[in-house]
């Protein structure tokens, strides 16, 4: 195996990995909940960048209910913003020519 030619593969990868932590940043998500009342707009880097309520569901005798809600669709965004990156991950590694799982051959 020619080490010059891994060195310069391991070092285009970690290229790659940084332009794709930028993408990161600017590609966003929307989290739901109860059914779209509750929305939670979040970057692939975890910032949240908004949250979207249904104006039926602002009445102080449901705070509570209101609450549950914005915390399930934090967690929906969260779990979508996951989802995107392995995507994101998995797409650069098959460009690279590279195991999608991460594991190199050996």
């Amino acid at each position: 195996m020619d080490f010059q030619k891994m060195m310069s593969q391991a070092q285009q990868v970690q290229e790659r990995l940084q332009e794709l932590q930028k993408k990161l940043v600017e590609i966003e998500v929307i989290g739901e909940s109860g059914g779209g009342v509750v929305r939670v707009a979040m970057t692939c880097d975890g910032m949240v960048q908004g949250i979207a309520i249904d104006p039926s569901l602002i009445k102080p005798e449901e705070r509570e209910t209101l609450e549950d809600l914005i915390v399930a669709a934090v967690n929906d965004a969260a779990a979508k913003k996951d989802n995107r990156i392995q995507d994101e991950t998995r797409s650069l590694m098959s460009e690279m020519g590279l195991p999608s799982d991460g594991k190199l051959p050996g």
